[in-house]
């Protein structure tokens, strides 16, 4: 009889469900998708040094922290466009005006964010705004604390942005914690920001948003374990089976 040589073949594993994906973050809706493509679009002109991104990020920046269309000098300006193309082609139900708000706080905090940095790019995918804060904490410790130590006006202030009552409060609140990204270089992803404010404005959707922004922040802090670290997009730093998003991936109410 003829034989093949081989020993009966083992059945593979099957992959643990506890193991994160890829990317476990959630997909950006139009909000993040328009602010995503104005400021990527800027950011790459800007480091370049062209002219007219430079004149732009220059009008931009003083609308950071006011509303959409407030500031007639930035009509056309502020991601508003792209807002308008992302809209025509997606059959969502999207609240236009939340959007607007969302898109613009987004893209001029961004260009007071990007603000004479020309080495690096201040919007980063990777990071989130918990995440962010988080790293700035790291960064502004005193030589005397533990590497984990928390910075409290820094949480303070991420706090603030949470128990805010109004966009305008958020604006307000999100353009102090910018500048201090700002001043160490530490990166944020303007895209995600966009949706979540979005998402913020419908009032049944915002105990979820503060939840994510209090979630990055605490899945960014150094594992005791391992000493690594996480952006606060995902689980890596705590637990593998945790996302920083909500599990409802749905664009929000539409309340």
């Amino acid at each position: 009889m003829t034989t093949t040589g081989q020993g009966p073949q083992r059945a593979q594993p099957a992959a643990s469900s506890s193991l994160p994906s890829p990317d476990r973050r959630r997909p950006p809706g139009p909000a993040g998708l328009a602010a995503g493509r104005c400021i990527s679009q800027l950011q790459r002109r800007y480091r370049q040094d062209n002219p007219a991104a430079v004149a732009d990020l220059a009008r931009l920046r003083r609308g950071a922290g006011k509303m959409a269309h407030e500031v007639q000098d930035h009509w056309g300006l502020g991601g508003l466009e792209e807002l308008a193309e992302v809209l025509a082609d997606t059959e969502r139900h999207v609240r236009r005006e939340h959007a607007e708000e969302a898109v613009y706080l987004a893209v001029t905090l961004w260009a007071l964010h990007q603000q004479s940095v020309r080495d690096s790019d201040m919007h980063n995918p990777k990071s989130s705004l918990g995440g962010a804060v988080r790293t700035l904490m790291r960064k502004k410790r005193s030589e005397n604390r533990s590497e984990d130590e928390p910075n409290e006006p820094l949480r303070t202030r991420l706090v603030r942005v949470g128990t805010a009552e109004s966009i305008e409060s958020v604006a307000v609140r999100l353009r102090e914690i910018v500048l201090l990204l700002r001043g160490e270089q530490v990166p944020l992803d303007y895209g995600r920001l966009a949706d979540q404010l979005y998402r913020w404005q419908s009032r049944p959707d915002r105990a979820a948003v503060r939840r994510e922004w209090g979630r990055e922040f605490h899945l960014a802090a150094p594992n005791r374990k391992t000493g690594q670290r996480s952006d606060g997009n995902d689980g890596d730093a705590i637990d593998h089976t945790l996302s920083a998003d909500e599990e409802d991936n749905s664009y929000g109410s539409g309340e």
